[in-house]
Order: structure tokens, then sequence, then C-alpha cells
């Protein structure tokens, strides 16, 4: 059987014709020619005997742009833009090795109106696209996500999210040992309990040779420990067909990230993960705080594992050995004998290092210059380090305390005062981080309240307003991404990421105000009168004096933001807006906004009173003033972010059509239990829903 990456030509066809189902133009380009064009437009020579691929466009010469070139390089697929006179095409590029050749395949449709707001077609696109990328960002052996879907789709994330590195213990030694048909299947069954004890919404993906990667959005430190202890004890459990006797195990570590960089949060996963490395078959997470009086009948050698690790920087033999038999019995001895050979060290461990001894005078890089460096990239706020010097001038200490030491400790040392010492910087940075936790918890449940408790009532909103439910989370997304491109773009706004956070949770409220507001005019379904038009724009502020009204709550700055929101996000720029007149900046960031957003997503969608339009010709209304005018700096973010917003409400639409399917599956199923005799009450049986349904997405 040919595999997926060497097709013949017969099954090439074959894919070709189910593609011009959806793309009028299908065709392949040699990839050989194609370099040989490159090669000739590079040396000006005479390309009209090579591939004239640029004919197809109707152009005299190659495309400075060209995406099968770039494709053919890189061997990723990319889409473009393309014009021949004023039509508009849409063109795909996938490399597919024929034969054993290199080849190119383009996919071209044109854009026209028609086609834009033809939902069939559209459907017919995504599918085609979906199956391919699902493709493209499949692991060929487990079927979970590979490496390049970490990189293209979730490396750029910044959302809450706990992030685990999950190791396969042994493994080289049972692909040396038994082969790598072994291997694969130990693979295959790790990513398969991986994958069974995790939620549909959570990423899995097989991250190198022998590790994992897991990303599970929106969880708790008490629930993440336990899901990942949850997957080492199945591992464990675990066996291998034709192999009774192998006894698979992994090294977890796990780390739970408020919405920093991802690619940090990954990197510190990975140290913790190297930590239970240790002794294998662990579980170690960032909020650890174990000692060797919790772990009852472990061996030595496993109570080490888990001890706190202290790093002795010194190039002096006899002070690191001095230094050790004082401290290696409660603690973890790590050695450097440079600044170069430290930093090493801190790169593979990172802040599975409780603490660093550093030394002053050192060859190579002295313990001055290794502290500027963790300072440069904020270590020294995460690892703390005691200056051990026989160094006692009053200059060198004001310069040790200035980069950032917790302590200076002149030799020669005494014993009681270095372990005193040690162990009182550790215990206080040990509750710091206990505290920082505790905070990031409190922060994350009463977000979550936040969140819930808004979707419920702006729920409410949508649904006596008749509107489609993703109204409410169209306008969150949009909102959130279109401050992301204002913080990018601007310094005029300086809004933190936790007021981004609160805006776009805000924004729900936006139409709260329509509870006020009579039914008949609020659906409609033709043009409102004069009359009407005047009551409805009155929900504007009976949603801020609603919010206004909660005396216990108002001082909230969620609170806050959203009766913003809910009395100004139809003021415009211009001062043409309703209820006051606002004009400019008087007008709170935070309502305009949300008001851009509201604007889009009411173009774009369906209404009673009007068909969707494209999200072109949406995009196009707003930047020609088309529905009243907005902050130009906003405008620019929307036509920036549009294809970024396209693609985000599609995977919205995607999850929210299976968590319907979830829903009903679920309805139905509790109908068949209390058909067959299961009765109960009418609130437990909600109850039982929604726990269900909350497990099931």
């Amino acid at each position: 059987m040919v595999s997926q990456d060497n097709l013949t030509m017969e099954q090439v066809q074959e894919k070709m014709a189910c593609l011009r189902e959806v793309f009028p133009v299908v065709r392949l380009l040699d990839g050989a020619a194609l370099e040989q064009m490159e090669i000739g437009k590079k040396s000006d020579a005479d390309i009209s005997s090579s591939c004239e691929c640029y004919a197809f466009w109707q152009k005299e010469s190659p495309c400075e742009n060209c995406i099968s070139m770039k494709t053919l390089k890189t061997k990723q697929q990319y889409s473009k833009i393309e014009f021949i006179g004023t039509i508009m095409f849409q063109v795909f590029s996938k490399y597919v090795q024929i034969d054993g050749k290199d080849y190119v395949m383009e996919m071209v449709k044109a854009l026209d109106e028609d086609t834009i707001l033809d939902a069939e077609g559209r459907k017919k696109l995504s599918y085609k696209l979906e199956g391919d990328n699902d493709k493209l960002y499949r692991d060929a052996l487990t079927n979970v996500y590979n490496r390049r879907y970490y990189e293209e789709e979730v490396k750029s994330w910044n959302r809450p999210a706990g992030v685990a590195v999950i190791d396969i213990d042994d493994f080289k030694v049972w692909n040396d040992s038994y082969g790598h048909r072994t291997g694969d299947s130990a693979l295959l069954t790790i990513a398969n309990v991986i994958r069974n004890n995790v939620r549909k919404s959570d990423i899995v993906l097989r991250f190198g040779g022998d590790e994992f990667l897991l990303i599970v959005p929106g969880v708790s430190e008490e629930i993440f420990s336990k899901k990942l202890n949850q997957i080492r004890k199945q591992i464990v459990e675990s066996k291998l067909p034709g192999f009774p006797r192998i006894t698979l195990s992994v090294s977890i570590g796990g780390v739970l990230s408020m919405g920093e960089d991802m690619e940090h949060a990954v990197a510190h996963a990975d140290r913790m993960m190297y930590l239970a490395k240790t002794t294998k078959n662990k579980v170690v997470t960032a909020w650890d705080n174990m000692n060797s009086s919790e772990l009852p009948g472990e061996t030595d050698e496993a109570q080490k594992g888990v001890m706190e690790q202290i790093l002795i920087v010194d190039d002096s033999v006899m002070n690191r050995a001095i230094l050790s038999d004082i401290l290696e019995k409660d603690y973890r001895i790590l050695e450097a004998s440079s600044g170069v050979e430290c930093l090493d060290v801190l790169r593979q461990n990172g802040f599975g290092i409780s603490l660093i001894l550093l030394d002053i005078v050192m060859p190579e890089m002295n313990g001055f210059e290794v502290l500027a460096f963790m300072n440069r990239n904020h270590w020294i706020e995460d690892i703390p380090v005691i200056m051990i010097s026989s160094e006692d001038s009053e200059r060198y200490i004001r310069r040790a305390y200035d980069l950032g030491v917790s302590d200076y400790i002149n030799r020669p040392f005494d014993a009681q005062i270095v372990y005193r010492r040690v162990n009182n910087i550790i215990r206080l940075y040990a509750k710091q981080r206990r505290l920082i936790r505790l905070v990031k918890d409190q922060i994350y449940e009463k977000e979550k309240n936040n969140q819930m408790m808004v979707s419920i009532l702006s729920e409410i909103v949508e649904f006596r307003n008749g509107e489609s439910g993703l109204h409410v989370l169209h306008i969150n997304l949009i909102t959130e991404l279109l401050l992301e491109k204002l913080s990018q773009k601007t310094d005029r706004y300086p809004l933190s990421w936790s007021e981004q956070y609160l805006i776009a949770t805000a924004s729900a409220l936006h139409d709260i105000g329509k509870i006020g507001i009579n039914e008949a005019i609020l659906n409609k379904p033709g043009k409102l009168t004069k009359e009407e038009f005047e009551i409805m724009k009155t929900h504007t502020l009976i949603g801020a004096s609603i919010l206004e009204g909660l005396d216990y709550y108002k001082n909230e700055h969620l609170i806050k933001l959203a009766i913003q929101i809910c009395r100004w996000h139809h003021e415009r720029y211009d001062g043409k807006g309703y209820p006051d007149g606002l004009r400019g900046d008087e007008i709170p960031i935070s309502a305009q906004v949300v008001s851009i957003a509201d604007a889009f997503d009411a173009l774009i969608s369906e209404r009673v009173y009007k068909p969707a339009y494209s999200y072109e010709k949406a995009v196009q209304m707003i930047t020609n003033g088309e529905c009243g005018s907005f902050n130009p700096i906003l405008v620019e973010c929307l036509v920036e972010s549009q294809d970024r917003i396209r693609e985000e409400l599609l995977k919205q639409k995607v999850y929210a059509d299976r968590c319907a399917e979830c829903s009903d599956k679920i309805t139905k199923n509790d109908n068949m239990s209390e058909n067959s005799g299961g009765g109960g009450n009418e609130f437990q049986s909600f109850d039982t829903l929604m726990n269900r349904y909350i497990k099931t997405i």
C-alpha cells in the first residue's frame, strides 16, 4: 500500500476529482519545473521553456509572491488572494509527492458575491479544508495532534490552562531491546490512555519521539493533579499486546498557566518532567511542596527525587564538598564548577532549583555575570541566590544585593549559619509561591464565576431577543481579538491583559437592557417606525440602570466596565450616536471596541429584518462608514484581524454544534431513562443534565 507521503498519479487524480466538487480549478505543478523557473528568475535567464505557471494568471512573468514555490520549499500548505482583472480568486497550494517526485497541487476558487453568500458552498469548502488540515496536523501513528499543530495553532495561546509534558520512561531501551514495533505499540497505548482521560476540548499532542504534551484549558490545580495521576496510574496498569511482562511508565511534569506565554509554560512543565524523571513513574507539578516526611514507605532514592534542589556554584572542589556535606541530608545537591556550567544546569533544570549558592570569583564567568544573566532572563525573580564568598568588602556586598541576591555569607563557613540561612530562604520562597498560587486560584474562581453569571444573563437576553445564542459568544470573541490587535498597534490605550479579559467578559452584557423592551418591537421583521426606534434606543439606558442598581457589586471593576458598555456601545466616533452624543475618546475604549464588534457581528449574522452579509462586505460597509463612524484605529484593527476573526468564529461554531449534539444526546438518554421508570424531581433532572453536559464537553 502506498503511504500518504508518496502517492501514485492515479491516487492524486482521484483526489483532484473530489476537490473539483468545490474548486473549479485544481491543477498540478511539477516541482522540477518550478525550481527551474526560480533559477531562471534569479539569474535573469530565459524561462520561456520552463514551467509557465504565471501564464495561468495572465501575467508575463512569475509572481513575486509565488506560494507554490514557497510550498515546494517548506512542504507546508499556504493560501493567498490573486486577481485576474477585477475578479478575485482564493488560491490554496499543497505539497504532494507522486511516484517519488515533488509536485504542488493548486486549488483555485473565484470569490464573487454569490460564492460568498452561498451557505452550502461555504460548508463544502470548510469540510474539505478541515479534512486536509486534520491530516496535516495529526500524528500518523497515534492520531493525536502533532508538533506542527503546536507550532502553528497552539504556541501563540495565552489562555489559562493546565500544561503537562508526559515522557515515556526507558523508551529507547524498549526500542533497542524489542524493536520499533514494540515502541510503536507503547506510543499508541499511552496516547489512547491520555486521550480517554481528557475532554474533547483538551489538546493532546505528540510533542517528540517519546514525549506527549497535554493542554487542559480552565482547570484548577487540584483537578489537574488528579487527572495527571490518574493518567500515570492507568498507563502503569496497561499491558502491551504480546509483551505481558513489560510494564509501561511515564514521568509527568505539570504547571498551571494563568495566561502567560504558552512556550514559557511548556518549558516550565518540561523542567518539572525532568524532576519527575529522577525517580521515574512520577507526577511532579509546579505547586508540589513535598518533602521526605510526607512520603512514608518510599525508598531513599525516591525520597531524594522529590527533595528541594540546591545548586552549588564554586570553582573550588573543596568548597563544594563542604557545602554539600552541610546540606545533602535534607536537600538534593547539584554542582557547577563555573558560571558557564551554572547556566547550563539552570537551562536544564530551571525552576526545579530551589536555591543557588554562588561564588563570586570564578573562571570564564564570575558570580556577578551570572547574576546579571539571571536578571536579564527574569530567573532571579523565581530562583533565590545566596552569595558565598571570601570577599567581604562593602562594595562587593552592595553590588551583590543590587543584583538581587537574597543573602550574603562570608567564608570560612559556619555550618549552622549556612544551614539556617539556606533553610529560611527556601521556606520563605515556598510560602511566597503558595501565596501567589492562592491568589491565582482566587482570581481564577472569581473570573470563572463572573463568566458563568454573565453568560446566563446574556443568554436570557438573546433568547428573548429571538437572536442566535452565538451572538454573545461572537461579541466576546471579536472584542477579545480586536483588543489584542489594538495593544499591538498602539500605546494610546494602555490595557493590561487582565483589563482586556474583563472588557471581553463584560461585552456579553451589552444588550441586557433589551429585557425592558417590548417583544413586538424587539422581534419585528420589518423596519422600525420612528417611534419604535426611539423606544429601542432606550435599551442602552435601561441596561446601565439595571447594573447601576446592583448596590453590592457596583464598585466591582467588571460591573463598571459593563455599565460603560451598556450605555455607550451605540455612540459613534463623530458624535452622531446615542444616548449621549459622545464624540471621539469621550467614549470609553471598552464601549468603542464592543460597538464595532456588535456592528460587525450584526452584519455577518442573519436577523429577522435582514440576511447575513459576507465578511468582506461587512468590513467594506464599516470601512466606508455605512454603519456610522468608528475609531479609525479600531477600523484598522478589524481590517487586519478579519481573517483570524473568520477562522476563530468558524471554530466556535463547530464547537457549539458539537456541544449541541452532546446536549441532544444527553436529553434523549434522560428521556429514555424516565420512560423506563426513572422519575425524579424536575430540578434534580436539570442538575444531572448540566453535570453530565459539562463532563461531556
